[in-house]
């Protein structure tokens, strides 16, 4: 879980807001809808799935006069089946209200977005105008016959270049949302853009485009990586936290374990590997 304030604590920063909204993607997020704007892009945001508005907060900085922002979730709300029940009862519940995800986003946001309160499945309906989206955040239900139905609705609400954005998509706990976006990728044209350790970003327009736009930016020089890969023919990029070299030990520490019994010595080094790990990378984190 992310180290974050409690639920019911109102926030004083962003990073105050529960979620796992992290600071490689927030950086790729604020880039892409930055460069939209001086562009002179124009749309409407949608989100489908916002837990405590961590990414909305965001989204919501990014909107020009006349533009909406629409979020998506079930919040406290009864899912319409089992499997989403369970979902929610496993990972949500105990945490997740309405109530909490507006009072976040007003700490930062004199209005609240335009709230729909019910499973993403009811977008389907038309509600969001064809063609209306320059970028759509999906990081809702992890099944994947709601993961597709999501991209459905992404694909049908954005511009003809707009950009979405896949929570999940590689983690070992969500296969359903892996299936989801690359049976899009092989079988529905949408187009990877960029790749980091959490999100899929993709275009059903010009990925080249976009791809462009995130390499005016130097990713090296603020501590990641910047590599590319070649997917069935596509050019895709991938960014990640650049990894710290691993700190050497002094000889007092190396003589220090050398003479602790066994049992104290491998008690000490996983304290240690515990420490390392929690100054590395944010791990994937468990939804």
């Amino acid at each position: 879980m992310p180290e974050t304030a409690p639920v019911s604590a109102v926030p004083l920063k962003r990073d105050d807001i529960p979620g796992w909204f992290f600071s490689l993607d927030r950086a790729a997020f604020g880039h892409l809808l930055s460069a939209q704007s001086a562009a002179g892009v124009t749309g409407d945001i949608l989100e489908l799935g916002s837990y405590l508005g961590r990414s909305a907060v965001l989204l919501g900085d990014h909107l020009r006069p006349g533009e909406r922002l629409t979020v998506c979730d079930l919040f406290d709300s009864e899912a319409g089946d089992e499997d989403n029940a369970a979902e929610m009862d496993m990972s949500y519940r105990k945490t997740l209200t309405r109530s909490a995800f507006e009072a976040n986003y007003l700490a930062f946001h004199r209005e609240l977005p335009e709230i729909v309160q019910a499973p993403t499945s009811v977008l389907a309906d038309g509600r969001i105008p064809a063609g209306s989206c320059r970028f759509v955040h999906v990081d809702a239900s992890h099944l994947y016959e709601h993961v597709a139905g999501d991209v459905s609705v992404a694909r049908a609400a954005l511009t003809e270049n707009g950009l979405v954005a896949l929570d999940d998509y590689r983690s070992e706990h969500t296969p359903g949302v892996s299936a989801a976006v690359w049976e899009a990728v092989f079988t529905g044209g949408l187009q990877p853009v960029l790749l980091t350790p959490m999100k899929f970003y993709g275009t059903w327009g010009d990925a080249a485009a976009a791809r462009r736009v995130l390499l005016e930016r130097d990713w090296r020089a603020e501590g990641y990586t910047v590599d590319e890969d070649t997917i069935a023919g596509v050019r895709v990029l991938r960014l990640n936290y650049r990894v710290k070299a691993p700190v050497q030990r002094s000889a007092s520490r190396r003589l220090a374990l050398e003479l602790l019994p066994p049992v104290a010595t491998k008690a000490t080094r996983r304290m240690l590997r515990t420490l390392r790990e929690r100054r590395a990378v944010p791990p994937v984190p468990s939804t």
